[in-house]
């Protein structure tokens, strides 16, 4: 688990197979299970993010999707 606005140790897609290089972040939790304060991170190519955030968004679960780059440079200011 990373932590919100943490440095990421790999920017490649969380897509199963994918090894294309990140430029989103989701952030999500799964509420049934996890505490407010438990967020986990995937991290999306362009192709995936839409099937990323339709996986997390059809199950509930609470999401932030943001730009990779942005949350680099706010992270590094």
């Amino acid at each position: 688990m990373i932590g919100l606005g943490a440095e990421l140790e790999t920017t490649n897609c969380s897509r199963a197979g994918c090894r294309e290089s990140a430029g989103w972040r989701l952030d999500w939790r799964n509420p049934r299970i996890h505490s407010a304060d438990r967020v986990k991170t995937w991290l999306a190519c362009d192709e995936h993010v839409d099937f990323l955030r339709d996986f997390l968004t059809t199950r509930d679960f609470p999401l932030t999707v943001t730009a990779l780059r942005a949350t680099s440079e706010t992270g590094s200011a």
